[in-house]
């Protein structure tokens, strides 16, 4: 009985220090941080997706230089076969992406609700994870690619330069991981700048070493991978060394570093779901992307020229979602769910009038445009380019309401809806890609996304209400007197 009585009192000591520091932080915030639980919510959706919009920007940049050299310099054969893993590549990388900032999650509701402690836990358990993640999935993935690049039915001429490409994207799984993990946590702690500005300076890097590694060292497709791992990996230093000097909560103390299983639990259940909706979102495009195989690899370029200026335009999107999961979290960590109503009005609002405007530009110069990728005389590619822009383009809204919605219900801690929304992408991009392209050929793949969209959007809409209606209910009863509410 002693030994329990102490315990007690240990825990008791553990929960009154906690709550200490949360009394003492309270309308405090540490240096560098942004909290999104008070003020406009237009004005503060706009002044944190911005930042995010230039790094999303700035990726795709280095990634429509990738695609724009390899497609000039080594030829429209080069050019297909990185176009032809771009499918598995988001399955895999996606998943990384998807799982860190699955993590970042719990990271922003302790800061709204002002639980520094648990948020060390949260950020040092977060690294345990990622590394064992990153492991696993280096090693598993670099063994099998080359086989499901053969049951992608990749043409013959291309599938030796996209083994090449995407064999060393694999290689820096480990970075990817340091990169989104670290700038994911300083996002979720109200900074969206900073990692900006390491994306430009690896966006440089990246540029360079792509010019080197084709032109000077003649490394063929593996020159851009490499390029891409290198500057990823600089980014990622750039934060880690940004954060711990930085932010002064972050300061984590030896006991915080133990492993929590309660802590990991958490960071599972948020991470894993974005990770796999990201992924089975994707195996819907992988089945897309073996049906556009099938028809050769001039639609395969195609489809990559095509693809890489869609992304380009859909940045906004993606920078709205990924305000929305800091936003949300931050406001259900401080019990303010009207609030997460408010900003969803404004972020569709905003994204609504970007997709109008969007459409515009590629509805009059989308193939122009596609000319950064390919030569003049290639007009029969040119054609179908437009296609495939005028067909995403169109459809911009209900990807505005996807990503809005989609990163609100995760933020507000339902991530395993993520899963629903990604497998109702799937479904049709599968039905699509095994029923309709054999029939229809082309015109199919133009309108398999938006398809997609509007089914994800579907679910998502009558789910993000039925969230919203659950948390109400909950902190409602949390202020009735004798509720008891247990932390796990």
């Amino acid at each position: 009985m002693g030994k329990k009585r102490k315990k007690v009192k240990r825990k008791e000591k553990e929960i009154s220090s906690e709550a200490s520091e949360s009394l003492k932080t309270s309308g405090k915030r540490s240096r560098g941080t942004k909290n999104l639980t008070q003020g406009s919510p237009t004005r503060l959706i706009i002044g944190f997706a911005v930042p995010m919009l230039l790094g999303l920007l700035f990726q795709q940049f280095y990634s429509m230089v990738d695609t724009m050299i390899v497609g000039k310099w080594l030829g429209v054969t080069s050019l297909a076969a990185v176009g032809s893993i771009g499918s598995l590549n988001f399955m895999v990388i996606g998943f990384c992406t998807g799982v860190c900032t699955g993590f970042a999650i719990p990271v922003a509701q302790c800061f709204g609700a002002g639980n520094y402690r648990v948020l060390r836990k949260f950020v040092a358990n977060s690294f345990w994870v990622s590394a064992a993640f990153a492991a696993v999935l280096t090693v598993t993935v670099c063994l099998a690619c080359y086989d499901i690049l053969v049951i992608m039915k990749t043409p013959d001429d291309i599938i030796g330069e996209a083994y090449q490409y995407i064999f060393v994207i694999f290689l820096g799984i480990p970075v990817t991981f340091l990169y989104n993990l670290l700038s994911g946590i300083i996002r979720a702690l109200g900074d969206s700048k900073t990692p900006v500005y390491f994306l430009l300076m690896s966006s440089v890097i990246n540029i360079v070493l792509d010019i080197v590694s084709i032109s000077v060292l003649h490394m063929g497709v593996e020159g851009p991978a490499w390029a891409t791992v290198i500057s990823q990996g600089v980014s990622g230093i750039l934060c880690l060394v940004y954060m711990l000097k930085r932010f002064e909560i972050l300061r984590i103390k030896k006991d915080e570093w133990k492993v929590d299983l309660r802590c990991i639990g958490t960071l599972f259940a948020t991470g894993v779901p974005m990770g796999l909706q990201y992924s089975i979102t994707a195996i819907g495009s992988v089945v897309l992307q073996s049906s556009v195989n099938t028809l050769g690899s001039s639609y395969v370029a195609s489809v990559t020229a095509g693809s890489k200026v869609s992304l380009f335009f859909c940045c906004p999107f993606d920078a709205l979602g990924g305000t929305m999961a800091t936003y949300a979290g931050q406001n259900i960590g401080a019990k303010l769910p009207d609030r997460i109503s408010k900003g969803i009005k404004s972020a569709c609002l905003i994204g609504s009038v970007y997709a109008a405007a969007a459409f515009g530009v590629l509805y009059f110069f989308g193939k122009t445009i596609a000319l950064l990728f390919l030569d003049g005389d290639q007009i029969q590619i040119l054609d179908r380019v437009q296609e495939f822009l005028f067909a995403n383009s169109l459809f911009y809204i209900p990807l505005t309401v996807l990503n809005v919605m989609r990163f609100s219900i995760q933020g507000m801690g339902y991530s395993v809806l993520a899963i629903l929304a990604g497998v109702c992408e799937m479904v049709a991009r599968v039905v699509v890609g095994f029923g309709i392209v054999p029939i229809v050929g082309y015109v199919a793949v133009c309108y398999a996304s938006p398809l997609a969209w509007i089914m994800a959007d579907l679910f998502l809409i009558p789910a993000y209400f039925a969230c919203l209606k659950k948390k109400k209910k909950l902190f409602a009863n949390e202020l009735k007197p004798g509720f008891a509410v247990t932390h796990g």
